[in-house]
């Protein structure tokens, strides 16, 4: 197998604490530069912007883009141009309708274009989605509940338009809730807390369901303090179901089933390789329709300001 030479643009905490080891254990893929204007690694090329590392640094086949959703469209067009296969971080833009484009470009460039949901690869979401599948689906009740503070420190750009808040992490687990349901759900209220002082949402609640009308709830809230709470309990006509720890963990009426090590951003670059090695692309957009449908029927209210 060639290796895939990729360049990490946006060298932040996730690129710093999951991007650089995941490369480094992955056959076939190699940590070639470096494209970051604060930060950088030893022993390895560095560039202040993607538009430098395209025009001056070495020989790459790929690049994953770890920066803001914000700015990721117009590096993900620079990269697909210079015929790059591109790994977008999730959320993979500020908004749904910006990647459309991007994957007409990657199909006529003949380019990979993979929007990652990194958690859908814990270890417990796939035996979810199974035990699931054979069994009546009666409520779904997420609580993804997280400190800022400690996760997301100095990050301004998540209270921005298109920093979606709250719900940075919250697409976690809709991402989870989309792989695992049999069927698509979709949302029929919000209620979304902003602080005075930010764009974004700190909190929200949402109420979806399916086509059959499945109840599903779930609450979001960035100000949780003591335990953190990432969890999705499923009643069944055979039982409790539980995601925990992301998805690291299914238990059954309080019961264990399936737990292993994380090696979420492992499997991401293994599939980026397998995908890139003929040029197909992976973009489900499912996650991010829900946020957006969550701004456009939410209803808002605003609470004391956030202080970082």
């Amino acid at each position: 197998m060639t290796e895939l030479r990729i360049a990490i643009v946006g060298f932040g905490k996730i690129a710093r604490d999951q991007h650089v080891g995941a490369i480094a254990a992955v056959p076939g893929a190699t940590l070639a530069a470096v494209a970051s204007r604060n930060a950088s690694l030893p022993d390895l090329p560095h560039f202040a912007t993607i538009e430098e590392l395209l025009e001056k640094g070495p020989p790459i086949d790929a690049v994953s883009l770890c920066t803001p959703p914000q700015v990721r469209r117009a590096q993900a067009v620079a990269a697909l141009r210079a015929g790059k296969h591109v790994m977008l971080e999730k959320p993979p833009g500020a908004g749904v309708a910006e990647l459309d484009p991007l994957i007409a470009m990657a199909g006529e460039t003949k380019r990979t274009l993979f929007a990652t949901w990194h958690s859908r690869h814990a270890p417990a979401v796939e035996p979810a989605r199974e035990w699931l599948a054979a069994r009546r689906i009666r409520s779904v009740h997420v609580n993804w509940k997280e400190d800022v503070r400690v996760w997301h420190p100095g990050q301004a750009w998540i209270w921005e338009p298109g920093g979606l808040g709250v719900f940075d992490p919250g697409i976690n687990a809709l991402s989870i809730l989309t792989r695992i349901l049999p069927k698509p759900v979709f949302v029929n209220a919000a209620e979304l807390a902003f602080p005075a002082n930010c764009q974004a949402p700190i909190a929200a609640k949402l109420t979806l369901t399916d086509i059959d009308g499945l109840p599903v709830t779930a609450e979001f809230d960035f100000r949780q303090t003591g335990p953190q709470s990432w969890d999705i309990l499923v009643e069944t006509d055979q039982g409790r179901m539980t995601l925990s720890r992301g998805g690291r963990i299914m238990a059954i009426d309080g019961k264990t089933v399936a737990e292993a090590p994380d090696e979420e951003y492992r499997e991401l670059y293994r599939h980026f390789v397998a995908l890139a090695a003929t040029g197909a692309s992976d973009v489900d957009l499912a996650p991010l329709r829900l946020v957006a449908d969550a701004f456009l029927l939410g209803r808002r209210t605003i609470v004391e300001p956030f202080v970082g």
